[in-house]
């Protein structure tokens, strides 16, 4: 049985609409993942956005849990149930039905389409939710309702807002399986497994802590998908059902080392966090030293720290992909779709783990041969720093040997690599935003954007709001707010593409826009009024001012796209975009650095491109048919069943929502600016196109000219050799007159010692102390030179019990230097020029003391 379809499909004979997983990254500044499958409904739930025209949903969302405050990285593996990616099925009810409809589906698809054993469920409610247990009374033995508290069976999404009881079904795993004292409903043993989550949301909770009845009482309910499978087959253990074993089994066949009841646990680790891996990619998160690249590059180091000790000692982790996609990618189409972007990103980063782990391991048992209770912090952060480590796969390794880490040690080494992880970190989409948007769409509805075929519009303000986005009548001269038009020519920032900006205005208002956006589907642009008010109902003239530089730079990236996969290969993807009026900027997948080559050939092809005059046009189609034309879909973006298709003939098809020419020729010329690495396997391209260029190619003349002039060369090349040429001979030059210029030394004879020490203003010191020891048959001798800001010390001995190579170390640290060499001769380096006299009496000192 296909339980995924079978529960979607019951819940649509039951008039609720199927929803698609969300992506992974949420659309919540709060969240590092999707982590239930209400979350792409929290808006709904919240009261922030108006209730759908259906107000009932299903989904199978996929979650993560790992990183941020819901983690359960450290339990994968060694529990039946714990997983870093799982389905979630639920079916939603936004103030439509409530408990008795939600608990009637549930019992029907558990027993009737599940058929799962009655004798083998339990039921639990909250202790003062009478309604529930009678609503249950009716369909099981009271003897198998439970009551519980706050604790196991109230819901809440935060400390005020909407909350409410819940109630959950159990399964019975049997006690024959099962029985040590926490084996009993309600503890925290294997043998009551609860399988479904049913929340009742009737509550607004206040600051107060009271909780006032929701005039319209919600629905939300979870069961996740790998327990009730495991449970369908038969088996205690998710990791021994269909879901995990054929990954398991394929790791087994690539591995020299069979499953065994010590060694399960890094199996389980491996395929669990290839599904995780695989799906994260397929959505455009990426490895990264920050955010969730770097959540993302822990679960892959984890699964290849596990891996190696499976025998595995290079990558091996592709083949295993292919059976996870042949397992969900009828589903999951995209999987099937970036099956080679997946392993090759896959494979370059266990790669590079793979060079280091064998000398982290190293270092870590050699550490841990020296541990007895508290493992070194410092390390620990060696291991993170130099070898990959990170801190809670060290962790991991120490788990099993009932060892902790000196975790104050260590963050005191990490200070500054976390300040720039928090510092980078940041949450998808628009920052949150509190405000009027639910009274406006309740009462408005969405705007009409009709940006695609104009840029100057008659519109009419239908809303005004201030800068808190609190819902105003007017705004006054001087004034900052947010404008609602009933139909609107400017672009929100989307998709990589800035939002417009222009003016306002009629015979008697003038507004500056700044900017435009979107919050929860309302089109708004932010003004500045300069001597006049605006007023709702008012009809003024729209403009936009810089759309044509920005469609430009935005259709050139299309272009640059098409031109790196000509050039790199197709498994190159887009990994984020910037286009405005004045650059654009291209991050996409790439293991290493472009040579001077290949860039040449993309800004050729993509001048090509232009020179070509190649028509460019949008339409609607389907999702299924865009992807039959081939076009390029954006990782980790949410498609409706209806997209918007950018086409340029021959070189370029793409999802894509934002502005373009109509023709290539009008982007005028493109030019590289800069390429350099992102991340891990990104690189970003920056461009200039249209007036902008025309800017670029005039400096650079400019320019040019300058450098011909100083030069007095028009072949500046020539010019730029010449004078290289002069310049070393100078440095020739000046070098023979050091050499050949007799340095006044202080020479001291102690007993038969020819004694040597002196600051050197000019020549070679190693020059120098050669032909010192070449003149005497018993010499030691030490020079220091200033040289700008530092200090050079060279030292030698020759037939005398002084050791150059100590001599040095005791000098070198007076002006802030280290170095040394051997018994004969020595030398060193210094920060502190300031000291080099200082320097010099310590050295004399050492020749008193030890001669």
């Amino acid at each position: 049985m296909d339980i995924r379809k079978e529960f979607l499909d019951f819940f649509a004979s039951k008039q609720h609409t199927i929803v698609k997983s969300a992506p992974l990254v949420p659309d919540d500044a709060t969240l590092l993942f999707v982590n239930a499958g209400m979350v792409q409904f929290k808006d709904i739930f919240t009261g922030a956005v108006p209730i759908p025209t259906n107000p009932r949903a299903t989904s199978c969302q996929l979650c993560v849990r790992a990183g941020g405050k819901h983690n359960d990285l450290e339990n994968v593996g060694y529990t039946a149930r714990h997983h870093t990616l799982f389905e979630m099925l639920g079916n939603f009810s936004f103030g439509d039905y409530f408990k008795q409809d939600a608990i009637n589906f549930a019992w029907e698809f558990i027993t009737v389409n599940l058929k799962l054993p009655i004798d083998k469920l339990w039921v639990t409610v909250h202790n003062d939710d009478d309604e529930a247990f009678d609503i249950w009374a009716k369909i099981v033995d009271k003897s198998r309702i439970k009551r519980f508290g706050d604790k196991d069976n109230f819901w809440a999404m935060g400390d005020t807002g909407a909350c409410g009881p819940c109630s959950e079904i159990f399964y019975d795993q049997g006690e024959e399986n099962f029985n040590s004292d926490e084996d009993y409903l309600g503890g925290d043993g294997d043998r009551f497994l609860e399988i479904w989550n049913l929340v009742f949301m009737q509550y607004d909770r206040q600051e107060d802590g009271t909780l006032l009845p929701l005039p319209k009482p919600s629905i939300d309910t979870g069961m996740g998908l790998e327990r009730i499978v495991a449970i369908k087959e038969g088996v205690l253990n998710n990791f021994d059902s269909t879901i995990f074993m054929p990954l398991i089994n394929k790791i087994e066949q690539l591995s020299t080392v069979k499953k065994t009841d010590k060694n399960i646990a890094s199996f389980r680790v491996i395929a669990d966090h290839i599904r995780t891996v695989t799906f994260m990619l397929s959505q455009g998160i990426l490895f990264d030293k920050v955010g969730r690249g770097y959540v993302l590059r822990r679960i892959l180091r984890r699964a290849v720290r596990h891996g190696y000790l499976l025998g595995f000692k290079s990558a091996f982790m592709g083949e295993i992909i292919d059976v996870l996609i042949e397992q969900m990618g009828s589903h999951y189409t995209d999987l099937q779709e970036q099956r080679d972007f997946i392993q090759e990103q896959v494979k370059l980063e266990e790669e590079r783990f793979f060079k280091t782990i064998a000398s982290g391991m190293e270092l870590f048992n050699e550490e841990l041969a020296n541990t007895k209770d508290i493992f070194s912090g410092e390390v620990a952060f060696k291991l993170y720093d130099t070898h990959g480590f990170p801190l809670d796969l060290t962790q991991d390794m120490l788990r099993e040997k009932g060892i902790l880490v000196d975790l104050e040690t260590f963050e005191k080494s990490m200070q500054e690599q976390r300040d720039k992880a928090k510092a980078a970190w940041k949450g998808s989409g628009d920052e949150a935003k509190d405000g009027d948007f639910k009274q406006v769409l309740d009462r408005l509805g969405v705007n009409e954007f009709i940006g695609y075929n104009t840029t100057i519009s008659k519109s009419k303000i239908v809303a005004l709001f201030d800068e808190n986005f609190k819902e105003i009548s007017i705004l006054e001269p001087h004034q900052k707010g947010w404008v609602m038009l009933d139909k609107t020519p400017f672009y929100a920032t989307s998709g990589g593409q800035v939002g417009d900006t222009g003016i306002l205005q009629d015979d008697k208002h003038i507004a500056q826009v700044l900017q435009t956006k979107k919050f929860f589907g309302l089109n708004l642009s932010e003004v500045q009024l300069i001597d006049s008010t605006l007023k709702v109902d008012e009809t003024v003239e729209a403009v936009v001012v810089n759309r044509e530089e920005v469609a430009k730079h935005h259709s050139a990236t299309h272009l640059l796209q098409s031109a790196l996969k000509m050039v790199l290969g197709d498994t190159v993807s887009q990994a984020g975009s910037l286009n405005d009026d004045k650059r654009l900027r291209f991050d996409f997948t790439y293991s290493k650095a472009m040579t001077t080559e290949q860039l040449d050939e993309v800004e050729d092809l993509v001048n090509s491109m232009i020179a070509h005059n190649i028509e460019g046009y949008t339409e609607e189609l389907s999702i299924e048919e865009a992807k039959t034309k081939g076009a390029i879909a954006t990782f980790g973006e949410k498609y409706g069943d209806i997209v918007r298709v950018v086409t340029f003939k021959d070189v370029s098809v793409e999802f894509c929502g934002g502005t373009h020419v109509k023709n290539t020729g009008d982007i005028g010329s493109f030019y590289i600016v800069k390429e350099s690495g992102v991340s891990s396997g990104v690189r970003r391209i920056e461009a200039v196109v249209g007036k902008s260029a025309i800017k670029y190619v005039k400096t650079h003349l400019k320019t040019l000219a300058t450098i011909k002039e100083e030069l007095k060369n028009n072949d500046p090349i020539l010019g730029i050799k010449k004078l290289k040429d002069q310049i070393k001979t100078l440095k020739d030059e000046i070098k023979s007159i050091q050499q050949t210029v007799a340095t006044p030394l202080d020479i001291k004879t102690i007993d038969d010692t020819t004694v040597i020490v002196d600051i050197v203003k000019n020549g070679d010191l190693k020059t120098i102390v050669d032909e010192q020891k070449n003149k005497y048959d018993k010499i030691a001798i030490l020079l220091l030179q200033p040289k700008d800001d530092k200090v050079l010390l060279v030292a030698g001995s020759k037939n005398t019990p002084i050791k150059a190579g100590d001599w040095i170390k005791t000098v070198a640290p007076v002006v802030k230097g280290g170095g040394g060499g051997r018994a004969d001769f020595a030398q060193a380096g210094g920060k502190d020029v300031s000291k080099i006299n200082e320097a010099k009496d310590i050295a004399v000192n050492f020749i008193k003391n030890n001669l």
